[in-house]
């Protein structure tokens, strides 16, 4: 018994990390995302770069805000500019105050996820969005005490 729900335990916080799964046409599923959908890299996008780091007790994203028209595709190049890893997690601001909740009991937890990237100090990415749905979302860093300390971006959808 005791077995069990150390592993239930274990795997809860990936569970809460996957993207949903929607019933698409015919046999395929095809994953979900509150902010759109993962873009497409060979079609023409506006860049948007995001710089991620940290400095007199605060951590914050280089724009903090970022306006978009809904069906935009957007490549966010992504560059941490701090000494400590950091996260981009794209997703509405109460999904990710559950996944933070989920990252203090599992903080080396890895994302393999079309709407977050982790970088080390000095790491570069990209992520590639099409904004399909207006409203606002946010970006933020789910690494325990990050997001406490102030980091996190907003995107307005209109």
């Amino acid at each position: 018994m005791t077995y069990g729900r150390t592993l239930l335990a274990a795997l809860l916080p990936l569970c809460l990390a996957t993207p949903v799964l929607a019933a698409g046409s015919g046999d395929h599923a095809h994953e979900t995302f509150s902010a759109g959908e993962p873009g497409n890299p060979k079609k023409p996008a506006r860049t948007v770069q995001v710089v991620m780091k940290e400095g007199d007790g605060t951590m914050l994203f280089v724009p903090a805000r970022i306006e978009v028209k809904r069906g935009e595709q957007i490549r966010f190049l992504l560059r941490n500019g701090g000494a400590l890893d950091h996260e981009f997690v794209l997703a509405t601001a109460p999904e990710n105050l559950k996944h933070a909740e989920a990252m203090k009991k599992n903080p080396d937890m890895e994302h393999d996820d079309p709407n977050a990237r982790r970088l080390v100090p000095s790491g570069k990415d990209e992520l590639v969005w099409r904004f399909t749905k207006t409203g606002t979302f946010e970006y933020g860093c789910l690494i325990p005490g990050h997001r406490e300390a102030g980091m996190i971006g907003t995107v307005v959808v209109k």
